[in-house]
Protein backbone atom coordinates (compact mmCIF):
# COMPACT_ATOMS: atom_id res chain seq x y z
CA UNK A 1 0.00 0.00 0.00
CA UNK A 2 2.86 2.04 1.00
CA UNK A 3 4.57 1.51 -2.56
CA UNK A 4 1.51 2.36 -4.44
CA UNK A 5 0.79 5.91 -2.18
CA UNK A 6 4.78 6.62 -3.24
CA UNK A 7 3.91 5.77 -7.17
CA UNK A 8 1.07 7.59 -7.35
CA UNK A 9 2.65 10.66 -5.86
CA UNK A 10 5.60 10.22 -8.23
CA UNK A 11 3.59 9.56 -11.24
CA UNK A 12 1.11 12.98 -10.14
CA UNK A 13 4.92 15.19 -9.58
CA UNK A 14 5.75 13.60 -13.08
CA UNK A 15 2.99 14.85 -14.55
CA UNK A 16 2.50 18.43 -12.75
CA UNK A 17 6.00 19.19 -14.03
CA UNK A 18 5.06 18.45 -17.99
CA UNK A 19 3.34 21.56 -18.05
CA UNK A 20 1.76 22.40 -22.04
CA UNK A 21 4.44 20.88 -25.04
CA UNK A 22 6.09 23.02 -26.71
CA UNK A 23 5.71 23.27 -30.57
CA UNK A 24 8.35 22.75 -32.52
CA UNK A 25 9.62 26.22 -33.87
CA UNK A 26 8.13 26.73 -37.77
CA UNK A 27 12.19 28.40 -38.30
CA UNK A 28 15.02 27.27 -39.35
CA UNK A 29 17.72 29.81 -37.74
CA UNK A 30 17.42 30.37 -33.49
CA UNK A 31 15.14 32.63 -32.36
CA UNK A 32 16.59 35.34 -30.12
CA UNK A 33 13.88 37.99 -29.78
CA UNK A 34 13.40 37.50 -26.07
CA UNK A 35 17.29 38.80 -25.93
CA UNK A 36 17.76 41.00 -29.34
CA UNK A 37 14.02 43.04 -28.92
CA UNK A 38 15.79 46.90 -27.98
CA UNK A 39 18.81 46.01 -30.23
CA UNK A 40 19.11 48.61 -32.59
CA UNK A 41 22.33 50.96 -34.05
CA UNK A 42 22.81 54.05 -35.39
CA UNK A 43 25.20 54.05 -38.76
CA UNK A 44 25.53 55.91 -42.06
CA UNK A 45 24.91 53.68 -45.14
CA UNK A 46 27.23 53.66 -48.08
CA UNK A 47 25.55 56.38 -49.83
CA UNK A 48 25.99 59.15 -46.94
CA UNK A 49 22.22 58.67 -44.83
CA UNK A 50 22.18 58.15 -41.28
CA UNK A 51 20.45 54.67 -40.67
CA UNK A 52 18.54 53.09 -37.71
CA UNK A 53 16.68 49.95 -37.93
CA UNK A 54 13.20 52.20 -38.24
CA UNK A 55 14.45 52.90 -41.52
CA UNK A 56 13.70 49.65 -42.80
CA UNK A 57 10.08 49.40 -41.03
CA UNK A 58 7.77 47.59 -43.33
CA UNK A 59 10.14 45.42 -45.13
CA UNK A 60 12.21 42.08 -43.44
CA UNK A 61 15.55 42.75 -42.46
CA UNK A 62 18.67 40.88 -42.99
CA UNK A 63 21.27 41.99 -40.92
CA UNK A 64 24.99 40.68 -40.52
CA UNK A 65 28.49 42.03 -39.60
CA UNK A 66 32.04 41.80 -41.70
CA UNK A 67 34.29 43.50 -43.62
CA UNK A 68 35.25 44.07 -47.38
CA UNK A 69 38.83 42.08 -46.66
CA UNK A 70 37.19 39.23 -45.37
CA UNK A 71 39.06 35.99 -46.69
CA UNK A 72 36.06 33.77 -46.50
CA UNK A 73 32.89 34.24 -44.38
CA UNK A 74 31.64 37.73 -45.54
CA UNK A 75 31.76 37.07 -49.30
CA UNK A 76 29.91 33.27 -48.82
CA UNK A 77 27.40 35.25 -46.22
CA UNK A 78 26.77 38.03 -48.82
CA UNK A 79 26.72 35.18 -51.72
CA UNK A 80 23.83 33.48 -50.05
CA UNK A 81 21.58 36.41 -49.16
CA UNK A 82 21.91 37.48 -53.12
CA UNK A 83 20.53 33.07 -53.23
CA UNK A 84 18.15 33.90 -51.40
CA UNK A 85 16.85 36.94 -52.80
CA UNK A 86 17.03 35.26 -55.55
CA UNK A 87 14.64 32.61 -54.54
CA UNK A 88 12.19 35.28 -52.56
CA UNK A 89 11.51 36.35 -56.00
CA UNK A 90 8.78 39.65 -55.74
CA UNK A 91 9.06 39.17 -52.02
CA UNK A 92 12.78 40.23 -52.29
CA UNK A 93 11.06 43.77 -53.00
CA UNK A 94 9.60 43.42 -49.09
CA UNK A 95 13.26 42.63 -47.72
CA UNK A 96 16.59 44.51 -47.03
CA UNK A 97 20.24 43.14 -46.43
CA UNK A 98 22.41 45.08 -44.61
CA UNK A 99 26.13 44.55 -44.06
CA UNK A 100 27.69 46.26 -41.08
CA UNK A 101 31.32 46.59 -41.07
CA UNK A 102 33.96 45.80 -38.42
CA UNK A 103 36.95 47.36 -40.20
CA UNK A 104 35.75 51.37 -40.59
CA UNK A 105 39.69 52.02 -41.13
CA UNK A 106 39.71 50.24 -44.52
CA UNK A 107 36.18 50.06 -45.15
CA UNK A 108 35.69 53.51 -46.57
CA UNK A 109 32.27 54.37 -48.32
CA UNK A 110 33.45 54.29 -51.53
CA UNK A 111 35.04 51.08 -51.17
CA UNK A 112 31.74 49.91 -49.67
CA UNK A 113 29.36 51.36 -52.27
CA UNK A 114 31.68 48.98 -54.55
CA UNK A 115 32.17 45.28 -52.73
CA UNK A 116 28.18 45.23 -51.00
CA UNK A 117 26.31 45.86 -53.87
CA UNK A 118 28.41 43.83 -56.46
CA UNK A 119 26.28 41.01 -54.68
CA UNK A 120 23.01 42.55 -55.24
CA UNK A 121 22.14 46.01 -56.11
CA UNK A 122 19.78 46.39 -53.18
CA UNK A 123 21.98 45.60 -50.43
CA UNK A 124 23.46 48.37 -48.12
CA UNK A 125 26.38 48.94 -46.83
CA UNK A 126 26.92 50.34 -42.62
CA UNK A 127 29.59 51.81 -41.31
CA UNK A 128 30.38 54.33 -38.49
CA UNK A 129 33.32 55.60 -36.44
CA UNK A 130 35.30 52.97 -33.79
CA UNK A 131 32.78 54.36 -30.97
CA UNK A 132 29.71 53.84 -33.07
CA UNK A 133 30.90 50.59 -34.54
CA UNK A 134 31.71 49.19 -31.01
CA UNK A 135 27.51 50.28 -29.94
CA UNK A 136 26.59 48.88 -32.97
CA UNK A 137 27.97 45.50 -32.25
CA UNK A 138 27.90 45.45 -28.46
CA UNK A 139 23.61 45.60 -29.21
CA UNK A 140 23.75 41.98 -31.27
CA UNK A 141 26.69 40.96 -29.21
CA UNK A 142 29.11 40.63 -31.77
CA UNK A 143 33.04 40.04 -31.11
CA UNK A 144 35.36 41.32 -33.48
CA UNK A 145 38.98 41.47 -33.10
CA UNK A 146 42.18 43.24 -35.25
CA UNK A 147 44.81 40.11 -36.00
CA UNK A 148 48.04 41.22 -37.30
CA UNK A 149 49.63 39.60 -40.14
CA UNK A 150 52.63 39.44 -42.71
CA UNK A 151 50.77 41.86 -44.92
CA UNK A 152 48.53 43.98 -42.75
CA UNK A 153 45.57 42.45 -40.34
CA UNK A 154 42.58 40.75 -40.59
CA UNK A 155 39.56 41.03 -38.44
CA UNK A 156 38.42 37.87 -36.57
CA UNK A 157 34.43 38.04 -35.97
CA UNK A 158 31.32 36.74 -34.43
CA UNK A 159 29.27 35.42 -37.73
CA UNK A 160 25.77 34.57 -38.57
CA UNK A 161 22.93 36.71 -40.43
CA UNK A 162 20.37 38.33 -37.72
CA UNK A 163 17.13 38.45 -39.53
CA UNK A 164 14.59 41.17 -38.22
CA UNK A 165 10.60 41.28 -38.27
CA UNK A 166 8.89 44.14 -40.82
CA UNK A 167 7.83 46.00 -37.31
CA UNK A 168 11.84 46.33 -36.72
CA UNK A 169 12.16 43.65 -34.34
CA UNK A 170 15.18 41.04 -34.24
CA UNK A 171 13.57 38.01 -34.35
CA UNK A 172 15.95 35.43 -35.49
CA UNK A 173 19.79 34.37 -35.85
CA UNK A 174 21.37 32.16 -38.71
CA UNK A 175 24.30 30.65 -38.39
CA UNK A 176 27.32 30.91 -40.81
CA UNK A 177 26.85 28.61 -43.92
CA UNK A 178 22.87 28.34 -43.11
CA UNK A 179 21.44 27.12 -46.54
CA UNK A 180 20.22 30.26 -48.83
CA UNK A 181 16.58 27.84 -49.09
CA UNK A 182 16.82 28.29 -45.38
CA UNK A 183 17.03 31.66 -45.41
CA UNK A 184 14.35 32.56 -47.72
CA UNK A 185 11.86 30.34 -45.95
CA UNK A 186 12.58 31.98 -42.57
CA UNK A 187 12.42 35.66 -44.64
CA UNK A 188 8.68 34.18 -46.28
CA UNK A 189 7.86 33.60 -42.42
CA UNK A 190 8.73 36.92 -41.04
CA UNK A 191 6.64 38.33 -43.91
CA UNK A 192 3.97 36.16 -43.67
CA UNK A 193 3.78 37.07 -40.11
CA UNK A 194 3.28 40.84 -41.17
CA UNK A 195 0.37 40.03 -43.30
CA UNK A 196 -1.74 38.22 -40.69
CA UNK A 197 -0.93 40.99 -38.61
CA UNK A 198 1.02 39.35 -35.85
Amino acid sequence: MLLRSLGLLLLIGLLAGCGEPRLPSPFHASEVGAKYAQADLALTDHHGKPRTLADFRGKAVALFFGYTHCPDVCPTTLADMAQAMRLLGKDAQRVQVLFVTVDPERDKPEMLAQYVPAFDPSFLALYGDARATERAAKAFDIVYLKQPTSSGYNMDHSAGTFLIDTEGRTRLLAPYGQRAEWLADDIRLLLALDRSGR
